[in-house]
């Protein structure tokens, strides 16, 4: 089988504020963080731990007989348990109490307190553990939207998708293989909203998929204590090597009226590409009316004048602002 070309994320240590901000941010590019303080979290956050901070309040998690999940074609089920439960059911390979199978996997990606409304933050769903987690601060405290708590299963693999925020991907505790995807590849990843239909990314079916082996490849494993800056729009795909605990930190990049404010995930598409998205549909619509060859002959026309208007290569990508600059 032909393989993609594997590019490994660069790592950088102990990174200062002034260092990300100059070295890593302008670049747009994944990094991987070593040596930045989290906090006493990276000792603390055991099994035991988390079950007595995290104590016995109701949590919705992912379960699933698969360790690969996949959120198009739902091949999970939503359960809700105790926090301490739920926390030592993900810690384990096989379960006495389950759900679906003895060998299930489970995941937990924390909500808002009003779900349609909020954004997770985990100062507010888990005040007891919030302490001991330090935030980075590589923007600005205007800029800040979520802290996501996560929590999965040795051997999950979670769906390839992409947000539209920056953020920081902190891992706490155990290994994580993260694989991402450039911006400029999206169109050989079968793309369906913001996830790829390509599921087992390791093994495609190259039949189904023949453009995937296009895209390259960026692959790094994530240690304890380690950070992944994912910016904005860039595909990641993420594999648990061990029952692992993380927080992800996002933030505006974008000046606030560029988002949607009914979003309290982060992952709905910009205001601005939302409505050309919504343009181009439309402008499809008015081409059914035609004949075939005149369908094809005018959507090669609006192909060029997209690629004419928007098209850049990577090294000539722009930052859009500055995280110094505190959003409109």
């Amino acid at each position: 089988m032909e393989l993609q070309e594997k590019i490994s994320v660069p790592i950088f240590t102990a990174v200062e504020r002034e260092v990300f901000l100059q070295d890593v941010y302008p670049l747009r590019r994944p990094a991987v963080l070593r040596g930045v303080d989290l906090g006493p979290c990276v000792e603390r956050w055991t099994v035991e731990y988390l079950g007595n901070k995290g104590g016995d309040r109701d949590v919705k998690i992912h379960v699933s007989s698969e360790a690969q999940m996949d959120f198009l074609h739902k091949n999970f089920v939503y359960k809700t348990l105790p926090f301490n439960e739920f926390v030592k059911r993900a810690s384990e390979m096989n379960h006495t109490d389950f759900f679906l199978s003895e060998d299930e996997s489970y995941y937990l990606r924390s909500l808002g307190e009003d779900i349609r409304k909020e954004p997770a933050e985990l100062n507010k769903q888990f005040p007891a553990l919030a302490d001991d987690f330090h935030i980075p601060p590589f923007f600005e405290l205007e800029q800040f939207f979520s802290s996501v708590f996560r929590i999965s299963s040795c051997g999950l693999q979670l769906w390839t998708h992409y947000d539209v925020m920056d953020n920081l991907l902190a891992q706490v505790t155990g290994r994580k293989r993260v694989v991402l995807y450039s911006p400029q590849d999206a169109l050989h990843l079968y793309l369906s909203g913001d996830k790829s239909e390509v599921l087992d990314i390791d093994a495609p079916d190259l039949k189904r998929f023949p453009e995937f082996v296009k895209a390259r490849r960026y692959e790094c494993v994530l240690e304890p204590g380690d950070l992944l800056f994912i910016p904005a729009l860039w595909f990641h795909n993420t594999l648990a090597l061990q029952f692992g605990v993380g927080v992800n930190v996002f933030w505006r990049h974008l000046p606030a009226d560029s988002y949607d404010k009914k979003d309290p995930y982060g992952n709905k598409d910009p205001v601005a590409a939302a409505r050309a998205l919504q343009t181009l549909e439309r402008a499809l619509h008015c081409l059914d009316e035609l004949p075939a060859e005149y369908r094809d002959f005018y959507g090669r026309r609006m192909i060029q004048r997209i690629q004419k208007q928007t098209h850049c290569d990577e090294k000539n990508t722009t930052l859009p602002s500055s995280p110094l600059t505190t959003p409109a």
